[in-house]
């Protein structure tokens, strides 16, 4: 058979993970100069707040189930 996959418990929610990631990634893009590696750090960081607050409202307790 083949090998098994490990398992990692995460001990950070995911928005914490997300935003972090997103914080670490404008500290590299702030040193970089305008170029395209930087753009592509910038769409990362955006990428990463809209993920870290698209599952913050789905996990919210305001959000109801359609009737």
């Amino acid at each position: 058979m083949g090998d098994r996959r490990k398992r990692v418990k995460q001990t950070r929610s995911l928005e914490e993970r997300m935003a972090e990631q997103a914080i670490k990634l404008k500290e590299r893009a702030s040193h970089l100069p305008a170029g395209a590696e930087r753009e592509g750090l910038l769409k990362r960081v955006r990428i990463a707040e809209t993920g870290a607050h698209l599952s913050d409202w789905l996990t919210s307790p305001g959000l109801q189930p359609p009737k």
